[in-house]
C-alpha cells in the first residue's frame, strides 16, 4: 500500500483512539468488585461459595476469565479459586502464578505480588491451600455453594452452551462426560458424603442483571465503538464485493479503538441465507439488489454490545423492502417510546400497537403478526446475558431491542436492533447515532467508504 493510502486511511477514522491503560490491575476500582461480592454473601448466610476460575486454554488461544469469576474478583488470573464465605462475611482467593507466567499472559505484576492490596479480598493463599480450606467448610457443616450451570468464556451464554454441552457431552451415549462445574459437584460429594452442595448460579446472575453505574459506563463506551464501525461499514458496503471483507473492516474498526474482541461472530445474512439469523460464513459475493442484516457487536472489557442493521447492498431501497424495512423500523422506535421500569411484556405489545395505529399503519398487514412490540434478551458480560427474557423492566437492566422478520422466498429479511438501557424513568439507548430511517441510509451510502477511497488513491 502506498504511504498516501495509509495517511488516507488514518484520516478516514477520526474516532479518538482508546485510552484505556495495558497497566491497569483491575478494569474498575476494588470497591466495585468488593460489594459486588458483599451482596453476594447476603444471599448465602448460611455457607460459602467456590466459584472456579476459568483454565488455561490448551491451544494457541488467548485466555479470558469466565463471567462470573471476573464478575466477582475483576481478576484474569489463570486456574484461580474464589471462596466468598458468608458467614465470616470474607472472601479468599487461591493461585499460583509465577512472575513470567503474569507477564506471558499480559497479567499486571502487582496483582500477583500484592494481590489482596490490589484486589481488595482479604485473603490470598497458594492454590495448593484450597484443599484443606475446602476439607474446613465441609467438616463445619457449611453449606457449599457453586456453580451449576457452565462458565461462560469469551463468545459464550451459559445457558446455550448448557444445552450444547448437554447434546454433545453429558447426554452423548458415546461419551457421558459431565460438566466441569457437575463433576466439580459429584467430586465434593463423593469426598465429603455429609455436605451440603447447592446452585449458586441463579443468585450471582441475579446480580449480573442490573447494571452499575462503571458497568453502564464501559457500555456507553462500546458502544459508540460499535456505532462508529457500522457507519464505516454502511458506507463501504457495494454491490462486487466480498462479504468477508465488510466483516474485516468492522473487526478493524472495532479492535484499533480498545476493543479485545467481538461479541460473537458477525452475522451477515443476505441472498438465500435470510431464513438462517445467526448465518457468519461471509461468502457471498454481494449483488445488486441484495438487502443484508448485519447483526455484530464488540466486546469491551468483557463487555458486549448487540446491534442489527439492514439496507441494500447498493444503496437503494426498492418499494418492497421500503415497507418492510419502515414497518420493523416504526416498531422498534415505537418499542423505545414506551420502554420503563414496571412495563411488562404484554403492556409493552398494547403500547406500541397504538402507537403504530395513530401513526396511520395497517396492523393487518402480515408482517405485523411477526413485528409486535416487546424486549428482547439481556445484554452484558454476555451478548445473550444472563437473565434470560425478563417479563418485567427493572432501572438497570440493559436488554436488545430487536424486532425482526424474513420472507425466505423473497431473499429478504429485516432486522433492527439497539442495545438499550432502562434507566429510572425511562430507557437509553446505547448505540444510538446509526441512521435508521430510509433516506439517512441511502444519503450516507452515496459517500464512499474506506475501501473505494482507498482504491482510488491507488492502494490495493
Amino acid at each position: 500500500m502506498k504511504i498516501q493510502s495509509l495517511r488516507i486511511l488514518a484520516a478516514l477514522i477520526v474516532i479518538p483512539a482508546a485510552a484505556a491503560s495495558l497497566d491497569a490491575a483491575l478494569q474498575f476500582d476494588k470497591a466495585e468488585y468488593a460489594a459486588r461480592r458483599a451482596k453476594h454473601m447476603e444471599k448465602i448466610p448460611d455457607g460459602a461459595a467456590i466459584i472456579l476460575g476459568a483454565q488455561l486454554p490448551p491451544g494457541y488461544t488467548e485466555y479470558q476469565q469466565n463471567n462470573d469469576f471476573w464478575y466477582l474478583t475483576g481478576v484474569e488470573i489463570p486456574d484461580a479459586v474464589l471462596i466468598v464465605d458468608g458467614v465470616k462475611k470474607e472472601s479468599t482467593i487461591f493461585f499460583t502464578l509465577s512472575e513470567k507466567g503474569a507477564r506471558n499472559e499480559g497479567i499486571n505484576l502487582d496483582l500477583v505480588r500484592n494481590p489482596k492490596e490490589v484486589t481488595g479480598i482479604e485473603g490470598a493463599a497458594p492454590a495448593a491451600d484450597f484443599s484443606a480450606a475446602l476439607e474446613r467448610l465441609a467438616s463445619q457443616g457449611r453449606v457449599i455453594y457453586t456453580m451449576f450451570m457452565p462458565e461462560e468464556l469469551a463468545r459464550e451464554c451459559s445457558t446455550e452452551k448448557f444445552r450444547k454441552l448437554q447434546v454433545s457431552l453429558t447426554q452423548n451415549v458415546w461419551d457421558g462426560r459431565l460438566t466441569r462445574e457437575m463433576q466439580f459437584v459429584r467430586q465434593i460429594h463423593d469426598k465429603y458424603p455429609q455436605a451440603v452442595v447447592r446452585d449458586v448460579s441463579a443468585m450471582i446472575w441475579e446480580l449480573r442483571t442490573i447494571k452499575s453505574p462503571a458497568e453502564i459506563a464501559i457500555m456507553r463506551k462500546a458502544g459508540r465503538i460499535a456505532v462508529n464501525a457500522f457507519l464505516e461499514l454502511i458506507k463501504a458496503t457495494k454491490p462486487g464485493m466480498y462479504e468477508y471483507e465488510l466483516a474485516a473492516l468492522y473487526e478493524y474498526l472495532c479492535k484499533r479503538e480498545g476493543a479485545q474482541d467481538l461479541a460473537y461472530y458477525m452475522i451477515i445474512s443476505s441472498g438465500e441465507n435470510h431464513p438462517y439469523v445467526h448465518y457468519y460464513k461471509h461468502d457471498r459475493l454481494l449483488k445488486d439488489g441484495d438487502f443484508l442484516v448485519v447483526d455484530v457487536g464488540p466486546d469491551l472489557g468483557h463487555y458486549d454490545i448487540d446491534i442489527s442493521i439492514s439496507y441494500p447492498a447498493n444503496g437503494k431501497f426498492t418499494p418492497r423492502q421500503k415497507e418492510v424495512y419502515e414497518a420493523a423500523n416504526a416498531v422498534h422506535e415505537a418499542n423505545m417510546k414506551v420502554y420503563r421500569p414496571g412495563l411488562t411484556v404484554d403492556k409493552c405489545v398494547k403500547e406500541v400497537e397504538e402507537i403504530l395505529k395513530k401513526q396511520g399503519f395497517d396492523l393487518t398487514k402480515d408482517y405485523f403478526k411477526t413485528l409486535r412490540g416487546g424486549f428482547g434478551h439481556s445484554v452484558g458480560l454476555a451478548v445473550h446475558d444472563v437473565g434470560g427474557r425478563f417479563t418485567v423492566l427493572k432501572p438497570g437492566m440493559v436488554i436488545a431491542n430487536e424486532p425482526m422478520i424474513i420472507y425466505a422466498e423473497e431473499n429478504l429479511g429485516v432486522r433492527v436492533e439497539d442495545t438499550i438501557l432502562i434507566t429510572e424513568t425511562g430507557c437509553e439507548n446505547l448505540t444510538s447515532g446509526i441512521p435508521r430511517e430510509v433516506r439517512d441510509i441511502e444519503n450516507l451510502m452515496k459517500k464512499p467508504g474506506i475501501p473505494q477511497v482507498l482504491k482510488k488513491s491507488g492502494g490495493k
